[in-house]
């Protein structure tokens, strides 16, 4: 009895430590991604009025905690049973964001124009209404998104920790889920925050801090109009990445592509270091332009087929 407990403590320290090692690297190799997932998740819940904002995060981080609940185990079972499925399920994914990446930059062209008086009445009457949806909306989108980043994170993880054993791969990306969920909607709750901070800090009697709280508010606006546009950007990146490290025949044109640029004098490497990401973004803007395409043409179909 007291052996075989031993042989369990020691099969536990074991087990402790070969996680240390791998969430270490797991956790560098979705850095990346984390980045993206930072990003994409300040902009989507930007736009929220202020007394709903902390609120709106908190519901969007329950949804992504909810999401890896169902994607770790998902992810663990699929590695075993069909791990062929994990590509094209990303795939999937990957060409979902670009959609909506796509989708949004429709949708920001679209509403520059200016609207007539009439209609500037008619959203003034609908604000309540509108702003009730507009914050569902929100944390729909923003869930739907962390879904799809998740599951990247969720299967690099994976891949990084491939040949464990299983209960190291349980414990490495339940570690990664829990920290990343709780790091990055942290830091989202901080960003959106900052208008608030500035408007605290210029309320304070010392001139110091008046100054820093006018110049938090001044930066507020600009970041969050910066993560608007970088999110959109990210939707792209990490879609197309997705795609491309997904299909061999990109892939391998993306590394030949860099071999040869890094070639060119002075700077090559500058310009080979950029060139994937470029690329990322310019499959991730073309692979989501053709599924709206495609999606707009079915709902042209289907909406004539009714009629």
């Amino acid at each position: 009895m007291a052996s075989g407990l031993l042989l369990l403590l020691d099969d536990i320290a074991t087990i402790l430590d070969d996680v240390a090692v791998m969430s270490k690297m797991a956790a560098k190799k979705t850095a990346g991604v984390l980045g993206d997932d930072l990003a994409l998740n300040a902009q989507q819940v930007s736009g929220v009025r202020s007394d709903r904002e902390l609120p709106v995060v908190w519901s969007v981080a329950k949804g992504s905690f909810v999401n890896k609940l169902i994607l770790v185990p998902l992810a663990l079972l699929i590695s075993v049973v069909a791990p062929w499925l994990i590509n094209p399920l990303l795939m999937i994914g990957g060409l979902f964001l670009c959609y909506e990446g796509v989708e949004k930059v429709v949708h920001m062209l679209h509403h520059k124009k200016a609207e007539t008086a009439e209609e500037a009445n008619e959203s003034l009457q609908q604000v309540e209404v509108d702003l009730e949806k507009f914050e569902k909306e929100k944390i729909k989108g923003a869930i739907r998104t962390d879904f799809i980043l998740s599951a990247e994170i969720v299967v690099i993880s994976l891949g990084t920790v491939a040949t464990a054993a299983f209960m190291t791969k349980v414990t490495v990306l339940s570690i990664i889920a829990i920290v990343m969920t709780v790091g990055v909607y942290g830091l989202v709750a901080m960003i959106v925050k900052i208008d608030d901070l500035g408007l605290y800090l210029t309320q304070q009697a010392s001139e110091f801090k008046n100054k820093i709280g006018r110049g938090l508010l001044a930066f507020a606006p600009i970041l969050m109009k910066t993560l608007s546009i970088v999110g959109t950007v990210a939707m792209f990146l990490v879609g197309g990445g997705i795609i491309t490290h997904t299909i061999p025949l990109l892939h391998h044109f993306t590394e030949e592509t860099v071999d040869h640029l890094e070639l060119i004098p002075s700077f090559g490497s500058i310009i080979g270091a950029l060139t994937p990401t470029l690329m990322n973004l310019a499959i991730g803007f073309i692979a989501g332009a053709i599924v709206l395409m495609i999606v707009m043409l079915i709902q042209k179909v289907w909406s004539k087929a009714s009629a």
